[in-house]
């Protein structure tokens, strides 16, 4: 399978990057005028060519730029690694948590670490730039699409070189559900950003949107309409693996539709996003993880999906019955090498500590197909509390691989940083699992978990590990969610969470453990480390205040934060740009 996506992603726009790049001052524009970087293989092989475009739509999600992991980053301005697509959502979306620390003290981090970034923060400016260069090849892919005819692509005829309008659609439905992944990240993170898309001029500068619920309304209209119209037969094992399917089209929906309650002040956003995770949920129950004799579709091991050969359980995988990750990101330890992606997962939270005591904290990083490791981020001491540790031990699956006082960690994050000064939540891994999902499990001669096949395991400094963005297992308790708030069936809510709860080896609840707070900490404990916990507690109002943690607000004993710190501030080198016509969050 790999070998498919790295044919798809090498070279992927080498020929529409012209102009597709992006520099200080241009970030949220529309590149250049296809017809002046058009180039000939357009008219000689327009199935090749179009596809390397799309490719590219697809490649930015995954590494910085064309020239290995921080080199040529198609971010200027900003470290090459730091400012790779999920690096940077990790950092926005985690950082800030109760879920980790990271104890490096590298340019704008402590700030979002503890809560206390402004205007002019640079990871802050590098991922909203990001995020906006994704949005502009996106569109320019768009608009490419429904100009062939006027540059001299030819659409139709025979032969292997030739693409079918069939297929020029189709890509193009896949642009527009990539672009909107990226306009659920701003509108999460920044509330009221610009409106880039596909039917402005090349080179206009777009305006900033009317506000966050009209640029909301925007978004999701136009991936209803993907939706609408995307084959069925696109989806599953019917989706090329690397690309996406249907199932990742609604999963972002549902998202969307979590969420619009506090993005527009509208309720009805549960009631679709129960409808729509319902419709997930019919096409998967058909094989995996079992649950009282009930197929779930999930895949029948936590660890396995974080593992070096995830892909099985990807659109296009090999476990059709067990395809959890509705929506991900392929690497490869040859061909896609960031310093983000899951080489970010697997090494940061891990250090190599050679022959030190247990009680000094150390891990060998062969136990985990780990050729490198950084030794930068642990969990906060709250975020442990989530799970029923006694001792250091939890029998919690999803906590298998920890290092905690076993290994000489102290959960208390007391020395800021102190990389063992917390439990080292490992769970991305190298390792590889078995070809049916299921993964080996032992305890070595220091009494520490492991898992894996002890054979062909991969020790380079890049896994083989793909990314998940957006699983089945969201999806159910997504579903649970809208339950809660009047919008589907409780009890069918509370098994969706035993679904979830039971592949982790975690007691059964009753309809009377389902609440608002319970079901927060059940989505902590399932969904760690996936880019969710900023969102997940904005949306139940325990960010700012309510909750605290660990060096929230600048203290070890942690403080509250003022209320316009639910979004982050547009980037000081942005507004600037704009003047008068970009208002400022408030607060900032």
């Amino acid at each position: 399978m790999k070998s498919i996506i790295n044919k798809f992603l090498i070279g992927a726009a080498l020929l529409a990057t012209t102009g597709m790049t992006s520099c200080v001052g241009d970030l949220d524009q529309l590149p250049d005028d296809p017809s002046t970087i058009m180039d000939p293989s357009f008219k000689e092989n327009p199935r090749q060519a179009i596809g390397r475009v799309i490719a590219s739509c697809y490649r930015c999600l995954a590494v910085s730029g064309q020239g290995g992991p921080d080199g040529d980053c198609d971010i200027k301005g900003i470290d090459g690694g730091t400012s790779q697509y999920t690096r940077g959502l990790f950092m926005m979306n985690e950082f800030p948590t109760d879920e980790v620390m990271w104890v490096y003290d590298d340019a704008g981090v402590p700030e979002l670490v503890q809560g206390l970034w402004g205007s002019d923060n640079v990871v802050n400016y590098g991922i909203y730039s990001r995020f906006y260069a994704h949005i502009a090849v996106c569109n320019s892919f768009i608009k490419l699409t429904r100009d062939l005819g006027s540059v001299g692509v030819p659409v139709g005829g025979d032969g292997p070189t030739a693409i079918s309008q069939e297929e020029v659609d189709q890509f193009a439905r896949e642009a527009r559900a990539l672009r909107a992944l990226s306009y659920y990240n701003v509108i999460d993170l920044w509330g009221r950003g610009v409106v880039a898309w596909d039917d402005m001029a090349f080179g206009e500068r777009p305006k900033q949107a009317e506000s966050r619920a009209a640029l909301f309304k925007k978004v999701v209209d136009d991936l209803e309409d993907v939706l609408k119209t995307w084959p069925d037969a696109i989806n599953g094992s019917g989706v090329v693996y690397g690309r996406i399917g249907k199932d990742a089209v609604e999963a972002l929906l549902c998202r969307f539709y979590l969420n619009q309650e506090v993005w527009t002040g509208e309720q009805s956003g549960w009631a679709k996003c129960w409808d729509h995770a319902q419709n997930i949920i019919r096409r998967h129950q058909n094989g995996g993880y079992m649950h009282h004799g009930e197929p779930t579709g999930l895949a029948v091991e936590y660890l396995s999906l974080f593992a070096g050969n995830n892909d099985m359980f990807m659109p296009g995988g090999s476990l059709a019955a067990q395809n959890e990750i509705l929506w991900g990101i392929p690497y490869d330890e040859t061909y896609t090498q960031p310093y983000g992606g899951t080489t970010f997962l697997c090494n940061a939270g891990v250090k190599d500590a050679g022959t030190a005591a247990l009680d000094e904290g150390f891990c060998n990083l062969s136990w985990y197909g780990l050729g490198n490791g950084w030794g930068c981020m642990h969990a906060r001491q709250q975020f442990c509390e989530k799970f029923d540790f006694q001792n250091g031990v939890c029998s919690d699956g999803r906590t298998y691989l920890w290092l905690t006082e076993n290994a000489g960690c102290d959960v208390t994050n007391a020395v800021y940083a102190d990389f063992f000064g917390g439990y080292l939540p490992i769970k991305f891994t190298n390792l590889l699992a078995n070809a049916d999902g299921t993964m080996n499990k032992f305890v070595d001669a220091n009494g520490l978990n492991r898992a894996g096949l002890e054979e062909n395991v991969c020790t380079k400094y890049y896994p083989n590990t793909d990314l998940p963005l957006i699983r089945l297992a969201d999806v159910y308790l997504m579903a649970a969610e809208c339950a809660l708030h009047g919008a589907g069936n409780m009890a069918d809510g509370v098994k969706y969470v035993n679904f979830v709860r039971g592949r982790a080896g975690a007691s059964e609840w009753t309809t009377g453990d389902l609440n608002k707070t319970s079901l927060l900490d059940e989505r902590a404990r399932e969904l760690y480390w996936e880019c969710v916990r900023r969102t997940d507690l904005v949306r139940n109002d325990m960010f700012v205040n309510n909750y605290t943690w660990n060096w929230k607000n600048g203290s070890y004993n942690g403080g509250i934060l003022e209320p316009h710190r639910n979004v982050f501030p547009l980037p000081a080198n942005v507004t600037a740009i704009y003047g008068k016509d970009m208002v400022q969050n408030p607060g900032y």
